[in-house]
């Protein structure tokens, strides 16, 4: 299970045992960069397969979560979502209520991101070979028509090489912002899951933030966007680290965690950093354009509680987390994900 769980099993199980095998083409942004979507002839694409458990949770569901989470990776990127492909496997036996409830939740939230489903395929397998249904969805985008002005903005300020919002370009002083609370996702669904009672204050976060970066790209400044999935907060900001080769300073205090968030992951003991979010993004930017970065996502209804979070530097090699009693300790990048099937 730890192996696709987005953690560094994930990187290993990737690296050395699928990766390799493939074929290697002169791509803009290719496979091996691990970045959220691969960029062909200036197309943006991606794809993502669902597996949640269940498929009904508080705050959303499995077509929910399929159309946001592949939405979002389009638009980290520095992209326009334009169409999707929905390919759903079913076992046999499940109710035709729930295929339709699912597929009312796509339909909503494809309108929502206005991003259409405009192709897919249908399976049906044997009771027993799977949990309820498999989701697969996947997207291209064209380049966001801001784009370019957001990085030129960001190059009136420093150098920058990419010509995407890839995780090799934050550099040293680059303010790192989270669009808003952590962990509220897993903790949503694991609370459902197994029954802790958590769920009746905590809810999913799922949603398409296509519209929410299109307004931070409009007033420029940002080098770096992430979709903060499986492995959560810590693995993006440290795939950022290692990828970019720059140390990041975060403050623990100033990360937002609502107050169930936080109660629940002292009870079992989890880290809400390590928890994954569907409905949430960090963003680097250049230092100058930071607090009118932040301004942007506040004014979002996505983004009120956004907060900055830290800052790259080159005083460390690793990402360290300076704690709210005033310590230091190496934020490291979870092994799997603690809260399993959450996308």
């Amino acid at each position: 299970m730890g192996d696709g769980a987005g953690g560094e099993l994930m990187h290993e199980l990737l690296s050395l045992h699928i990766i390799p095998f493939l074929p290697q083409f002169p791509v803009e942004v290719p496979l091996r960069s691990f970045d959220d979507s691969a960029v062909v002839d200036d197309v943006v694409f991606t794809t993502d397969a669902h597996t949640v458990k269940p498929l009904f949770f508080p705050g959303g569901d499995i077509g929910s979560l399929s159309v946001s989470g592949t939405v979002n990776d389009i638009a980290v990127m520095g992209a326009t979502p334009l169409a999707m492909s929905l390919a759903v496997v079913l076992e046999e036996g499940l109710e035709i209520d729930a295929l339709e409830r699912v597929m009312k939740s796509v339909g909503k939230y494809s309108e929502l991101a206005n991003v259409p489903v405009v192709t897919g395929d249908t399976k049906v397998v044997e009771s027993g070979a799977l949990d309820g249904m498999i989701v697969t969805t996947s997207a291209i985008g064209k380049r966001s028509q801001y784009l370019d002005n957001n990085l030129e903005v960001a190059r009136n300020h420093r150098p920058v090489t990419s010509n995407w919002l890839t995780d090799d370009n934050i550099q040293e002083g680059d303010v790192i912002i989270v669009t808003g609370t952590l962990g509220d996702h897993g903790v949503s669904l694991l609370s459902f899951r197994e029954g802790y009672g958590f769920e009746t204050e905590v809810k999913s976060d799922v949603a398409p933030l296509n519209h929410l970066i299109e307004e931070v790209l409009k007033v420029g400044g940002a080098v770096s966007m992430k979709d903060p999935t499986r492995g959560g907060f810590a693995n993006a900001i440290n795939e950022w680290s290692s990828k970019s080769g720059i140390g990041i300073e975060i403050e623990e205090a100033d990360v937002p965690i609502s107050e169930p968030v936080r109660n629940a992951c002292e009870l079992l003991g989890l880290d809400p950093m390590s928890i994954g979010n569907e409905g949430k993004a960090i963003i680097g930017c250049v230092p100058s354009m930071a607090e009118e970065v932040l301004k942007v996502i506040r004014s979002h209804p996505l983004g009120r509680n956004a907060a900055i979070v830290g800052k790259a530097t080159s005083k460390y090699q690793r990402v360290v987390l300076h704690t709210e009693v005033g310590g230091h300790r190496i934020l490291e990048p979870p092994v799997g994900d603690p809260v399993p099937r959450i996308c």
